[in-house]
């Protein structure tokens, strides 16, 4: 691997890190600043997608992370990095952990994602992220939220 890809593939997976400490330090401001201006996400939350500032509202942000008690915990698993270029993709897994407000317990649940940046004005950033739980084919329907890697 030569250095640029070395240095992207750092540069890229530092954006996984802004992740995780932006959730434990509750910053919503830090948890969209990875996202571009033009940037689609597909959470686990409603609607079916967010573009543009929907996608990185640090207020629905703040929001969503208000109706936890204590730490919100992401931590991710089997990321793969590609690079061509100035654009990147990356897949693996990511558990969140948390409280929610009223609960006397926690949950803590694994999920898929797929991330795609773009290089703009030399800085990597989020134009794409889709979050997903596979869910059980039986007829019921059922989120499986239970799974482990």
């Amino acid at each position: 691997m030569t250095q640029t890809l070395v240095q992207d593939e750092a540069a890229i997976r530092a954006l996984f890190t802004e992740l995780v400490e932006g959730m434990r330090e509750r910053s919503p401001g830090r948890v969209v600043a990875r996202f571009a201006e033009d940037a689609v996400t597909c959470t686990l939350a409603p609607p079916l997608r967010n573009t543009g500032l929907d996608a990185r509202d640090p207020e629905a942000v703040a929001g969503w992370m208000a109706g936890f008690d204590g730490p919100i915990t992401v931590e991710h698993r089997d990321l793969e990095v590609a690079v061509s270029g100035d654009v990147a993709f990356v897949h693996g897994l990511q558990r969140l952990a948390a409280v929610p407000v009223g609960y006397p317990e926690g949950f803590s649940m694994w999920t898929r994602v797929t991330v795609g940046l773009r290089r703009r004005e030399g800085r990597w950033l989020v134009t794409h992220e889709h979050q997903s739980v596979p869910f059980h084919m039986d007829g019921s329907f059922l989120a499986a939220t239970d799974l482990e890697p």
